[in-house]
């Protein structure tokens, strides 16, 4: 190798690291509005708080708090509901239950109380009609004398009024996704955990997520415990219409039907304050629309105010984890969140 040559090749490398280093420069830069959008949550809400943005399978952005990290286990209340409606659209895929099935299919005790009528598919996007379950933290108490998930449905069948004709008002509880759960133990003859474990949980990766309750029956509808990290995957599956490290969990028309607005229009009996103004789809909220009506960001944010979504529109994953209460005014530090992060990815 010539002298000159040698020299060149040292220009070359000089110039490559100098790149790489602006690049790395302006990559952290880019999310200083993030940062500031976190901190502010952090100052307001919790200082408590994980929050997680993943663009093409990879983390591009992490914060932790002092005690809760990436993979620390907490309740994630009903970001549950997603997982569920999940679980059910990979029995449909398998034909072993269609969304318009009735219930009283598979529970026939429905029928003796003027319930036989409702489907599936209103189990999963709250239109069942039946009288809610108590709201917030009174719900997880009273679900506690419990034992299983066959004796709530039961009680739920024989006890809870219907409000309204199903399929004719939305009313978000957790009742619907529930009686859904138990319909999924009667098709596989396993426990609701068991089955989610082996047909999601573990094709996703999610080691640090359970519906197995500490106490009182198993709860599909807000009974998960997970992590900011576990929860990732599933969101990045959600992204890649179905698919995870090169294997298909879920069917792409079965990841759309979940994002579609299942009853547009219809009468509100009740939503949660942080969610109004959102069509639901089945086990999802769906929190932004393009011009043409299409389903862009989808979400479904929990009690205990851990806060997940995709961007379907901009490409990217994201998760705010925390495990304080969810309260109307934390809309706004998400919704800051958000629009830094928008910010980045357009």
């Amino acid at each position: 190798m010539t002298v000159q040559h040698l020299q060149n090749c040292l220009k070359c490398s000089v110039l490559s690291i100098s790149l790489l280093f602006l690049q790395t420069v302006r990559g952290q830069n880019d999310y200083n509005g993030v940062e500031s959008a976190v901190g502010q949550y952090a100052m307001t809400v919790s200082p408590e708080v994980v929050v997680l943005v993943h663009k093409d399978g990879k983390t591009v952005y992490q914060h932790e708090g002092q005690n809760l990290k990436i993979k620390t286990e907490a309740p994630i209340a009903s970001c549950s509901k997603w997982l569920t409606a999940a679980l059910v659209m990979i029995m449909v895929d398998e034909g072993r239950l269609s969304l318009d099935d009735k219930v009283s299919k598979y529970i026939p005790l429905l029928e003796n109380y003027s319930k036989g009528f409702i489907t599936i598919r209103q189990c999963l996007s709250h239109t069942t009609g039946i009288e809610a379950d108590l709201p917030g933290l009174a719900s997880f108490m009273e679900r506690r004398r419990f034992s299983t998930l066959q004796e709530e449905v039961d009680h739920i069948i024989r006890t809870k009024a219907i409000e309204t004709n199903a399929g004719t008002a939305f009313r978000y509880s957790g009742t619907g996704l529930n009686i859904a759960g138990r319909v999924l133990e009667i098709i596989s003859k396993k426990s609701f955990d068991r089955l989610i474990s082996e047909k999601l949980l573990r094709p996703l990766g999610m080691k640090n997520t359970s519906f197995t309750p500490e106490a009182g029956a198993i709860n599909p509808s807000g009974g998960a415990r997970s992590s900011a990290t576990d929860y990732m995957n599933f969101l990045d599956m959600i992204l890649n219409k179905g698919m995870f490290n090169g294997r298909r969990i879920l069917s792409e028309a079965s990841v759309a039907e979940m994002q579609k607005a299942q009853f547009p229009g219809l009468p509100v009996t009740w939503t949660p304050a942080v969610a109004q103004g959102y069509d639901y789809g089945l086990g999802e909220w769906i929190q932004e629309k393009g011009s043409d009506g299409r389903t862009t960001v989808v979400s479904s944010p929990g009690l205990f105010g851990t806060w997940p979504w995709a961007d379907l529109g901009r490409g990217y994953t994201a998760i705010v984890f925390e495990k304080g209460v969810l309260k109307e005014q934390n809309r706004t530090y998400y919704l800051r969140i958000k629009e830094a992060i928008d910010a980045v990815m357009k």
